[in-house]
């Protein structure tokens, strides 16, 4: 008799787990996908992409991207940003709120990113609806070599630092 229980007790304590542990893991889902989430329909358009320490020297460690996003929608979102250059990642910030309008964003440089050759051009991607999409920028941003690496632009000159 003693086995019919035991048998029967596994029998519902497996029906639980199967049943009550999609509905757990579904909220964490949830917010990334809807509930606060930034996502498809959201227009983003980047206005400028800037590094620090701006201009630095062959073989130095960019510190930090810094980007300007202009949000267009009518709720904040969270979403991560990310800076390529190519197919590498060079800066990732995770969990990013977005508010509507224009957002300055400082994004962590990854650690071993350095600046060879004569020209590097960058493309910034958000996570939306769960997939990373490359948000449309105006022009391309660009470092060029001339003594030191630099991003600067002449618009930039008399631009305030980021805050």
């Amino acid at each position: 008799m003693s086995w019919i229980k035991a048998a029967f007790l596994t029998g519902v304590l497996s029906s639980m787990m199967v049943n009550f542990t999609p509905d757990s893991m579904a909220a964490e889902w949830a917010w990334g996908q809807g509930r606060g989430g930034c996502q498809r329909g959201d227009r983003l358009n980047i206005q400028d992409l800037d590094m620090s320490p701006d201009p630095l020297v062959e073989g130095q460690r960019v510190r930090a991207w810094k980007v300007r996003v202009d949000f267009s929608g009518r709720r904040e979102c969270e979403t991560d940003i990310l800076v390529r250059e190519g197919n590498n990642i060079v800066g990732h910030a995770r969990n990013h709120k977005l508010r509507p309008g224009v957002n300055e964003v400082e994004i962590p440089a990854v650690e071993s990113f350095r600046y060879t050759g004569r020209e590097h051009c960058f493309n910034v991607q958000v996570d939306l609806d769960g997939s990373r999409q490359q948000v449309d920028a105006a022009r391309r941003f660009c470092a060029r070599q001339r003594t030191m690496w630099s991003m600067r632009e002449a618009d930039d000159r008399g631009r305030t630092q980021y805050r």
